[in-house]
């Protein structure tokens, strides 16, 4: 990572104070109450990969947001204590992949240790640039990382889009896999 993108990340440090069942004084919630809460708001499931000294690294991010069109910014968030942070927070660019419900196996894979994620090699190549990119997904995204943010107890990651492959033919992807108070689950049209 360069000097410069070095000096723009600056981890504070974790309040050891701060208990995990009390309210603090700041919002009034435990950390209990705000996940229980956040159970019940689906998500699209994505997974980030990227090279980290030409080995590949990816996770699973359900935080995935576009943020502008012009010019084209992503934004997802990874959890300062994951396996991937420090990957992360070097990488200059990542994939960032829209699963459908028939990625089920993917989402578990790469929701289990670090090794276990690219283990199978028929399921990944890479890319020119360097990135790994997972096979049969409907549609990706290139991005450079455009800023890190350290916020809370994570990292806000920005990206600014650089590619996309979307092989749907202009039709929606017919079910793609959302995550929903602990489980996976496919949408119903109403």
């Amino acid at each position: 990572m360069s000097n410069s993108r070095q000096s723009e990340i600056s981890v504070a440090p974790a309040d050891s104070s701060a208990s995990k069942h009390h309210p603090d004084e700041s919002g009034g919630i435990t950390a209990a109450q705000f996940r229980g809460a956040m159970r019940h708001y689906p998500a699209g499931v994505t997974i980030v990969t990227l090279a980290n000294d030409g080995r590949p690294v990816g996770f699973t991010a359900t935080s995935f947001a576009s943020l502008s069109a012009e010019p084209p910014l992503i934004s997802f968030n990874i959890a300062e204590t994951s396996s991937s942070i420090e990957a992360m927070l070097a990488a200059e660019s990542v994939v960032v992949h829209f699963l459908g419900d028939h990625q089920l196996h993917l989402a578990q894979r790469f929701s289990r240790t670090a090794d276990e994620r690219f283990a199978d090699s028929s399921l990944w190549t890479t890319l020119d640039t360097g990135e790994p990119v997972l096979h049969d997904t409907p549609i990706w995204v290139r991005a450079t990382v455009h800023q890190l943010i350290p916020i809370g107890d994570h990292t806000l990651v920005i990206g600014l889009v650089t590619r996309v492959q979307d092989t749907t033919d202009d039709n929606p992807i017919a079910a793609p896999l959302l995550y929903y108070n602990g489980s996976y689950h496919r949408p119903r049209g109403l």
